[in-house]
């Protein structure tokens, strides 16, 4: 087979948050050359891919990306070109066997993922396919999905300032197509500061672009939320829903979930009944992620159990975006759906299986970014490729998140009368029994 991959190169960018971290090229012999830029998580499981640093105090406080690029441009960079695979499974097994470790420890995720994404494009390239186009090339991707936009920030993308809570989110579902969605949220988001304005609170923002002031409770910012949908013009449940990502690893401890701002320790089953009351007063709260910590596996079922048909149960930190751990939720009826997140798992194909094995156990797939984000708008072209029907990229705020929506505006503009967006297709299944 004639050579097609030339080289790979690395170097240490800068993410949202001031942190170094990693973009590689993979170089082709016509001398194009494609990039993929590598996000980094705070609230992270203890499963994900090991995340390759320097631990060098000396630099960026130990969180350089020396070594990492070290081991593109060396070990893997001369494995790949000698070997030129020519399809995504064959270049990720090669580096998958090459680091030889459960969690990519040896070579690191990132270095890893890196160059998997990089090849991706260069594939693309090669097929003379868009990117999203190429990932699936056995189908024609047409599902444009729904944004779930984090307008709130708490816990620790807030510093612990407001709400234990993670993410409140407004989800534009009942949005006639993607672009709509997008305006909706827009106008939404606005209307939401000039709530807080109003009540004299801060508009600042926390790493994901929602605005961080203040709370008395963990439920007040559902208020704020549902009034800025109303004053927008919009319909609480009809026309937009809310999701929350409670992200309970971070105020779990000892067996118990500490709400310090509600002065509220309960124990597992006082969790799951709070999660309960907030889903029957909120009639218009369709989806709950990491609503229990992922060191209390078995009351997991429960909760799922108790929310039934009508709410969607993510598991993120519990599952890491692994197929085997997955699996294990499907069979235990952990949750009804899991986050998607390529940087948990470190190649695009164990990416590509862990939403083919979710699909397969009748749960749904959310693809996710990272509260450490780039401009890199991979994971949009992914989720139209895998038909997962719905993405969050946080606020309609910030050069970083707004690339994960813009790129999806540009594929919706591509697929023309193709595309079909995946809120009315959801909204007409009785009303909040959207997943069942």
């Amino acid at each position: 087979m004639k050579p097609w991959i030339q080289q790979f190169q690395a170097s240490e960018i800068l993410d949202s948050r001031g942190n170094p971290t990693l973009s590689v090229r993979c170089v082709l012999t016509d001398h194009s050359v494609h990039e993929a830029q590598i996000p980094s998580g705070a609230s992270t499981g203890s499963h994900e891919a090991h995340e390759l640093r320097d631990g060098d105090p000396s630099r960026y406080r130990g969180l350089g990306v020396l070594r990492a690029i070290q081991a593109v441009e060396g070990e893997l960079a001369h494995a790949i070109v000698a070997r030129q695979p020519d399809d995504q499974s064959s270049l990720d097994h090669l580096m998958i066997e090459l680091d030889g470790t459960p969690r990519k420890s040896r070579l690191g995720g990132n270095s890893v993922l890196g160059c998997s994404m990089a090849f991706s494009r260069a594939l693309a390239h090669r097929r003379k396919l868009p990117l999203y186009r190429s990932l699936h090339p056995d189908q024609a991707p047409t599902l444009i999905p729904v944004p779930y936009l984090n307008i709130w920030n708490g816990g620790v993308h807030a510093q612990w300032q407001g709400s234990d809570f993670q993410e409140y989110m407004i989800v534009p579902w009942g949005a006639p197509s993607f672009r709509e969605a997008l305006r909706w949220s827009s106008e939404i988001y606005h209307a939401l500061q000039g709530e807080l304005k109003k009540n004299h609170l801060p508009t600042g923002v926390g790493d994901e672009g929602g605005f961080a002031p203040p709370t008395t409770s963990n439920r007040e910012p559902i208020d704020f939320i549902a009034r800025a949908i109303e004053q927008s013009g919009f319909t609480p449940g009809a026309d937009v829903a809310v999701a929350l990502d409670l992200a309970a690893n971070g105020f779990y401890e000892s067996t118990r979930y500490l709400l310090r701002t509600e002065k509220k320790t309960l124990d597992s089953s006082g969790m799951v009944d709070y999660c309960a009351a907030l889903v029957k007063d909120y009639p218009f709260l369709i989806s709950l992620e990491d609503p229990l910590s992922e060191s209390d596996p078995e009351s997991w079922p429960l909760l799922t159990e108790r929310m039934g048909s009508h709410v969607q149960v993510i598991g993120d930190d519990l599952y890491c975006t692994n197929p085997q751990l997955i699996d294990h939720g499907i069979r235990n009826r952990q949750a009804n759906a899991v986050l998607i997140k390529p940087n948990q798992i470190g190649t695009v194909s164990e990416t590509q299986a862990a939403v083919g094995k979710a699909v397969q156990g009748g749960w749904r797939a959310m693809l996710s970014h990272r509260s450490g984000e780039t401009p890199d708008a991979f994971i949009s072209d992914f989720v139209v490729a895998c038909h997962a029907g719905q993405i969050k990229a946080g606020a309609p705020a910030r050069g970083e998140r707004v690339a994960k929506y813009n790129r999806l505006l540009t594929i919706e503009g591509e697929l023309g009368r193709e595309a079909r967006y995946a809120g009315p297709d959801l909204i007409r299944q009785n009303s909040r029994n959207l997943y069942s």
